[in-house]
C-alpha cells in the first residue's frame, strides 16, 4: 500500500476535497506536477486543467481553474482554485456557449486585462469541454 497523505481541494464555492491521498497531478506552467508523499515543501501554479488524484488505489479527476498548490512540511498538499468539479457535473451546453462567447470577445478590440480574462475564460470553456468528454464539440 503506497504511503498517504492529506490531500485538500478548494474552490470558491467550498472544499471539493479532503482526505487520504496516494499520489496527485497538477497541471503547471511547465506541465504536469506530480506529488507523492515526502515531497518537498513547495508552493507552484496550478493552471487550468486536469486534476488527477489516486485514493484507495482508484484515479479521480477534477476539471481546475487556475490556482496554487501548496506543499506544507507536514507533507500535506492544498490546492487553492477559482473553481473545480467533476467532469460528470459539467453542463456542455454552458461550456460551449462560454467558448463561444469568450472567441466573440477575443475577436473584438480590447483592452490587455480584457483580452487576458478573455482568454483565461476561454481555456477553461476548453477544459470543460475536454474534461467532460466533448472534445469535438468545440472548434478553434
Amino acid at each position: 500500500m503506497a504511503s498517504l497523505f492529506n490531500f485538500t481541494v478548494i474552490a470558491c464555492d467550498g472544499v471539493f476535497y479532503d482526505g487520504p491521498c496516494e499520489m496527485v497531478i497538477v497541471p503547471g506552467v511547465g506541465g504536469e506536477v506530480g506529488i507523492l508523499n515526502h515531497h518537498e515543501p513547495m508552493t507552484g501554479i496550478v493552471e487550468v486543467g486536469e486534476i488527477r488524484f489516486k485514493v484507495d488505489n482508484e484515479w479521480r479527476r477534477a476539471i481546475v481553474s487556475d490556482g496554487l498548490v501548496t506543499v506544507e512540511p507536514d507533507g500535506s498538499v492544498r490546492i487553492v482554485a477559482y473553481s473545480c468539479e467533476r467532469p460528470e457535473d459539467i453542463d456542455t451546453y454552458r461550456a460551449q456557449e462560454a467558448l463561444e462567447r469568450a472567441q466573440e470577445q477575443l475577436q473584438q478590440k480590447q483592452s490587455r486585462i480584457d483580452y487576458m480574462i478573455s482568454t483565461n475564460n476561454m481555456a477553461r470553456a476548453m477544459a470543460r469541454l475536454k474534461g467532460a468528454g466533448a472534445k469535438n464539440m468545440y472548434k478553434i
